[in-house]
């Protein structure tokens, strides 16, 4: 995959390519870092690279098990307590298992959503959630895409500048490094840096 979403040949198609390109510049964020510096917490916000990996999965399977209308397992404190642990990586979680985690939870979304035959089909607004609006039944599986699309984006900006903080590393270098791209005048592929400590 490049820079860019290719041709899609209709609308089912155009929205699981860009989630699946937000998902891929998000993934890339992490390219080439240890468990330790995915944990590292560079900025004014609390946020890490791994934990936004890992919080961005677990939304995609709440939103999965929304759609399905599967139960949430455990009480709501339960809940909101994994709510707020699924924004850092812990120290007995590797990066590698919370990339894993998001391959499975993108691979169960495409399958859901390749059988389900109308995207108008609705989707039961969760009552009793603060940000949920009251006064709406429903939305459609178009939308919950369309959701996962934008929370996607705004945490794959987010992981840019956790990554920036952490080495200097940039979305596109980083995915020219990762796609094996050649070097050009304008754009040369993320290198790690060289420690000169003895």
């Amino acid at each position: 995959m490049n820079g860019n979403v290719p041709p899609v040949s209709d609308e089912r198609d155009g929205l699981l390519s860009f989630l699946a390109q937000q998902r891929r510049v998000l993934r890339i964020s992490a390219y080439g870092l240890t468990d330790e510096q995915a944990r590292l917490v560079p900025t004014e916000s609390s946020l890490s690279i791994g934990g936004l990996i890992k919080h961005v999965a677990t939304v995609e399977q709440g939103w999965m098990d929304t759609v399905r209308q599967r139960e949430a397992p455990g009480s709501m404190a339960e809940r909101q307590a994994r709510y707020v642990e699924n924004f850092r990586l812990a120290e007995h979680e590797t990066l590698a298992e919370v990339l894993a985690c998001y391959a499975a939870a993108a691979k169960e979304t495409d399958e859901i959503v390749a059988g389900i035959e109308d995207l108008g089909q609705p989707v039961p607004v969760p009552k009793g959630v603060p940000w949920f609006p009251p006064d709406v039944e429903a939305w459609s599986v178009r939308w919950v895409l369309l959701h996962l699309i934008q929370e996607t984006a705004r945490h794959a900006g987010h992981a840019d500048i956790v990554r920036e903080h952490i080495d200097g590393g940039t979305a596109f270098p980083l995915m020219a490094a990762a796609e094996n791209w050649p070097e050009t005048p304008w754009l040369k592929p993320w290198k790690p840096s060289v420690s000169t400590d003895a």
